[in-house]
This record gives C-alpha cells, sequence and structure tokens, in this order.
C-alpha cells in the first residue's frame, strides 16, 4: 500500500505498527527526538511507556516479550541512551529473547566526526546482538525494520538492533511496507531427518533407565502438548532447565525437578546413572552440566536442537535430531513405544524425599527464628493463580523462588538465565504486566538487585501496573556471601549492605508498601498483597547467613551435589 510522501519518523512508526506491535518501551533524547515526535500522532494505535532508564526499557520488552510470545520493541537516542541498552542486548542474546531496539543516531554526514552523543552502536552491539544493522537513508528504513522482526521472532529468537541516523528520520519518502518473509542467505531451521527420528527411537525403546531434561526451547517452539504426550506414552522421568519451568506442569506424574547448580538433588545426581538421555531444547549449559569431563559419560544422548551450533559444542551426542522440536517430537512420538519404568522413577522419588528431610522441610516449614525465603515462597503458591508469572532477579533469592515456585503454566518463569543480569526483575515484571492486566505478576527481587532499577518504580505509578513486588531482605549480596562462607573461610569482603527504608521508597511511589519482619504476620501480608487492586510492594525481612541447598560447587560432577 503507498500513501503520499512521509517523513522517516513517521515510516518507523508505521512500521512498527505494521509489524504488529502495540507497545514501545523507551526514552526519549535529541538523536531520536522525531521518532518521539511522529510516536504523538500514533497514541491510539501504539502505546508508549516512558521507562525511568533505557535499561529499564529494555528489560521491560524482554519481559513483555517472554511472556507474550511477541517481539518486544525498544527504543532510544544515541551514545549513552544506546549503550545503556547493551546489557539488556547481551540478556536477550544468551536467553534468546525476541527484541526489535530502535537507537536514534547523529546524522549520516557527521559520523565520524565525534560529533555530540556519538557512538558506534553497531560495532558496541555486534556480539549481543543476533544483527544490527545503521540505516542512513529514508528508502532503507521500512526494508530494515521488516528483516529486524523476521530475524528477531524466526529460527532461534534474539535482539535486533536498528539504528537509525537523525537525517533518515527527517527525510521524507515514500511509505510502501512489505513484511519480511524469509532471505536467501538466512536459513531459520534444518528439516527433521526421518533417519534421525528411526535412531533416536530405536535408542528410547531399548533403555533401561532413559531420562529427559527439557528447556526453554520447548516453550519457543510451543511444544509443551508434545512434550506432555511424549512423557505420558514412554514414561520417562524428566527434569527442567531454569528457563524451561514452566513447560511442563510441575504435577505431571513424570515431573521429577529442576536441574542445574541449585536444582534439585535427583535429577543432578542420577543424570550420572541414567542410561539414555534425551535433551529437549536445552543447550547443556555449565550451570547444569558442571564438570563436562563428569557428565553424563555412561549416556548415549540423544540431542533435540533447533540451533546447530549448540549440538556437540559441550557434550558430545549419539543422536543429533536437528529442527523445531514441536515437529520433532510429534514424530517421535509415532516412533516410540509405551512403556513404564516404575522401577527408575522409585531412585528418583526416594532421593527426592532425602532432599525434603534435609533441606526442603528446613526451608518451607522451619523451627528456627528467623524467617526463610523459602517460607515466603510457599505461603505465595498457597494464594497465586495458576497462570501466576514469576519474575525473579539474580541470586539467592532466584534460586529459592525457581526451586519452591509451583509452576503449573507455560510462560510463567521469566528470570535472567544466562547472563544473570542484577536490576532484571523490576522492570522485566513491569514489561510482563503490561502484556496481561488481569494476570498476576509475581516479582521477587533482593536487597542488592533492586537498588540496580529501583527507579523503574515511577515507571510502575505512573502506568498503574498492578506488578507484586516481593523483596527478600537480608542485608546481603546472599549469593556472593554464600560463596565467600564456603570458598573463602567467612571473609565477607564489601558484601554486607546497609540498605534505606525500602517501604518508605515505595510509598514516595504511590504504591502501598508492607514491611514484615516476624513470621506471624507473613501469611496475611501475602494474601493482602495478592488480592489487592493495584500495585504492591512487600518486604520480608529474611535471614542473614541463609544458603540455598543442594549446591553443585563450580568444577565439580554432578555427582557432587551437597546437600548442606
Amino acid at each position: 500500500m503507498k500513501d503520499s510522501m512521509i517523513r522517516g519518523a513517521d515510516i518507523v512508526v508505521r512500521s512498527i505498527i505494521a509489524e504488529n506491535a502495540n507497545i514501545i518501551f523507551g526514552y526519549p533524547g535529541g538523536a531520536i527526538m522525531p521518532v518521539y515526535d511522529a510516536l504523538y500522532d500514533y497514541h491510539d494505535q501504539v502505546k508508549h511507556v516512558l521507562t525511568r532508564h533505557e535499561q529499564g526499557a529494555i528489560h521491560a520488552a524482554q519481559g513483555y516479550a517472554r511472556v507474550s510470545g511477541k517481539v518486544g520493541v525498544c527504543i532510544a537516542t544515541s551514545g549513552p541512551g544506546a549503550t545503556n541498552l547493551i546489557t539488556g542486548l547481551a540478556d536477550a542474546q544468551i536467553d534468546s529473547t525476541p527484541l526489535v531496539c530502535i537507537t536514534g543516531q547523529v546524522a549520516a554526514h557527521l559520523l565520524g566526526t565525534d560529533a555530540f552523543q556519538e557512538t558506534d552502536v553497531v560495532g558496541i552491539s555486534m556480539p549481543g546482538t543476533k544483527w544490527n544493522i545503521q540505516v542512513r537513508r529514508v528508502e532503507d528504513i521500512a526494508p530494515a525494520i521488516a528483516k529486524g522482526f523476521y530475524i528477531a521472532r524466526s529460527g532461534r529468537p534474539g535482539p535486533v538492533l536498528i539504528d537509525i541516523t537523525k537525517n533518515a528520520q527527517v527525510d521524507f519518502g515514500e511509505w510502501n511496507y512489505t513484511p519480511c518473509l524469509g532471505f536467501r542467505s538466512y536459513k531459520t531451521h534444518t528439516p527433521i531427518e526421518v533417519s534421525q527420528i528411526k535412531q533416536a527411537a530405536e535408542l528410547i525403546n531399548s533403555a533401561e533407565r532413559p531420562y529427559l531434561l527439557f528447556g526453554q526451547g520447548v516453550v519457543l517452539g510451543k511444544a509443551e502438548a508434545e512434550l506432555k504426550f511424549f512423557l505420558d506414552k514412554s514414561g520417562i522421568p524428566a527434569a527442567s532447565t531454569l528457563l524451561g519451568s514452566g513447560a511442563l506442569s510441575e504435577d505431571h506424574p513424570n515431573y521429577v525437578g529442576k536441574l542445574g547448580m541449585h536444582g534439585n538433588y535427583a535429577p543432578n545426581l542420577l543424570t550420572n546413572k541414567c542410561d539414555v538421555l534425551v535433551a529437549v531444547g536445552m543447550r547443556f549449559d555449565d550451570r547444569v552440566t558442571g564438570d563436562l569431563k563428569r557428565y553424563a559419560k555412561q549416556a548415549k544422548v540423544i540431542h533435540l536442537e533447533l540451533d546447530a551450533a549448540e549440538v556437540n559444542k559441550n557434550v558430545k551426542v549419539e543422536v543429533a535430531v536437528m529442527g523445531d522440536c514441536k515437529e520433532s517430537l510429534s514424530m517421535l512420538n509415532e516412533a516410540i513405544q509405551s512403556k513404564k519404568h516404575d522401577a527408575w522413577m522409585e531412585k528418583f522419588r526416594e532421593l527426592e524425599r532425602q532432599e525434603t528431610e534435609a533441606v526442603k522441610q528446613h526451608d518451607l516449614m522451619p523451627s528456627k527464628v528467623g524467617l526463610t525465603m523459602g517460607e515466603v515462597i510457599h505461603q505465595i503458591n498457597q494464594y497465586k493463580a495458576d497462570d501466576a508469572i514469576l519474575v525473579t532477579d539474580v541470586g539467592q533469592h532466584q534460586m529459592i523462588a525457581w526451586r519452591y515456585f509451583n509452576y503449573k503454566k507455560t510462560r510463567t518463569q521469566v528470570t535472567s538465565g544466562g547472563l544473570g543480569t542484577m536490576g532484571f526483575a523490576l522492570p522485566a515484571a513491569l514489561g510482563a504486566q503490561l502484556h496481561d492486566y488481569s494476570r498476576q505478576v509475581i516479582c521477587v527481587v533482593g536487597d542488592g538487585g533492586i537498588q540496580m532499577t529501583i527507579q523503574e518504580l515511577g515507571t510502575i505509578m505512573q502506568t498503574k501496573a498492578p506488578v507484586k513486588i516481593v523483596l527478600l531482605n537480608n542485608n546481603f549480596l546472599g549469593m556472593v556471601r554464600q560463596w565467600q562462607q564456603m570458598f573463602f573461610d567467612r571473609r565477607y569482603s564489601f558484601t554486607e549492605l546497609d540498605n534505606p527504608d525500602f517501604t518508605k521508597i515505595a510509598d514516595a511511589y504511590n504504591i502501598r508498601a508492607q514491611k514484615v519482619t516476624e513470621r506471624t504476620d507473613l501469611k496475611e501480608a501475602i494474601e493482602d498483597m495478592l488480592i489487592h487492586d493495584g500495585p504492591f510492594f512487600l518486604e520480608v525481612v529474611v535471614e542473614k547467613e541463609d544458603n540455598v541447598f543442594p549446591m553443585i560447587a563450580t568444577g565439580c560432577s554432578v555427582e557432587e551435589v551437597r546437600l548442606s
């Protein structure tokens, strides 16, 4: 379709709207001001959310994308505005989050002159993006945005950055938008080979102790139903990675827990006891494998994976089933036999009972005076909705919340996995909530991470997003302190925090706030928070030197998982 000649800035906004993006997170500045001027005329077609920092904008876009399954969009100006996006770009790249980030740039004739707020953001962002480009002409804006959205959402999703010079934004061009449906040099997936399915099925059907690990690829591939059918038919025990949580309801009889450094005892320990290991949509991250030289050496490994770069990168596999896991699981479901593995499953349950006795009961129903992080999550489980979204920051609270939150629905887990970005949770929770005001979004943060992006309380205030913020305050950088205790002779070097009165800060932003220091007040406070119609800030003071177990120390084998 063609209209009369319009400004490049209008082409930017119309292109975003043409991609069915209905929300933009951003922060204005000089080099992106023409786009912001154009946004003024399109407020009835696309919502813009003014965050308090560009890092807040990109993390909010990530939270929106992770919950909605759509491409998150954010906008920033040149120079410091653009460089403030870099952490979020790197985070989205490693966690496969689809983003389109548009930055303003100085006029083309000023490039290379060290003009005011000129930075080579294309060069800086290249390692942390799936694709990036600088647009210097108005006629190139729409094709670049179309290509950017296609790349961001297709194949293994990821972040795209489009840097647009100011002259391109103010020049006039013809509006003629054509969505990108593919191009020759970019392949989104590999066709599945029937021979790979056959080999995988033969191994699975002959296995005595098969074991399945699933990751975020199941969610990204929308293969949750296929995974459930596979487990129902095969009888195989299954464990999730951090980002895979929610792809399978934890109520499923084959679900045996969580993998990784602070995952569950049985799923880690029995990795080195299975005879066939089926990995679906996960990349064998070092936090899952521990020492690779001692990881599942006894097992024949089957890897269902979209991204060829992840196959045989860390763990050598017997059979690689390349392609979309929704399709490959569906094909496998036809080829595998119906089986039960009761004796093998019971080994998981026995180790689960050991973990409950040694760890869980003390975390969830403690007899000591101080409050634990685990009991806070346990109480949240009593009142949350089945489709409640958990958004966490990074640290001890992240691992505890992940361990004990009861995931029942897909796309309910939002956290910074691969990069481990402190400050992620508060803006990401905002983005998740703005996708759907009706769903519960529970943001669990630590007293260290929240202070990195605490200004986004202002965005929550302005949007009235009903985010429920739970601050687990131990007056420490808790995870670092745990390592200092265990591996550095309790030399607590610069990890203790003198914190402000957080409830006063929340109150200053007109957010209802409450502080809990006694166990007797916890249950009622959580219930009040979850039924409150609007944002709520709940600070819970927990024990200063509480640790997260089980734990696999760096460099150790999964067999060396510690319960204390």
